[in-house]
């Protein structure tokens, strides 16, 4: 039970992570202006969807390990390390935020990945992978948007 709790208070972080950049690139959608507002509206679209797919599927980890997946504002403010964006931003200056933000996100879920890899848990590691990868995939993508 001790390892179940050691994984669930990394994908809760996960979790935490995951609705923070979730909000903030859904945000970036909606307010982003410039000659690239069609590229970018689409990209944040698609972005912040498969965010919400990955919120679903890591609560869902959290259940299944035996624990209460946090839901609220108040808990996610706590367990996540990215910061909120409340000031108006270029294109580029949201690029780099998610940028950012991106690479937390696959520290979040190595350090989850390796925890799940040490507990022999299979499906966790998974989950972890999958997760990585998805935003290493994302970094890769934005970094190129700001390539020269």
């Amino acid at each position: 039970m001790k390892t179940n709790q050691k994984l669930i208070s990394g994908f809760s972080r996960l979790l935490a992570d995951t609705y923070f950049l979730y909000l903030k690139t859904q945000n970036f959608h909606w307010n982003v202006v410039g000659i690239e507002f069609v590229n970018l509206h689409h990209l944040f679209e698609q972005q912040y969807t498969g965010l919400a797919d990955a919120v679903d599927t890591i609560a869902e980890r959290i259940r299944a390990l035996g624990g209460m997946a946090p839901g609220s504002f108040a808990e996610f403010s706590k367990l996540t390390k990215l910061k909120e964006s409340t000031k108006k931003l270029t294109a580029a200056e949201m690029i780099k935020q998610l940028i950012h933000d991106h690479e937390i996100l696959i520290e979040t879920a190595k350090a989850v990945g390796n925890a799940s890899e040490d507990a022999n848990d299979l499906s966790s590691a998974d989950l972890a992978t999958v997760r990585i990868a998805e935003h290493e995939k994302t970094l890769w993508m934005l970094q190129s948007l700001l390539a020269k």
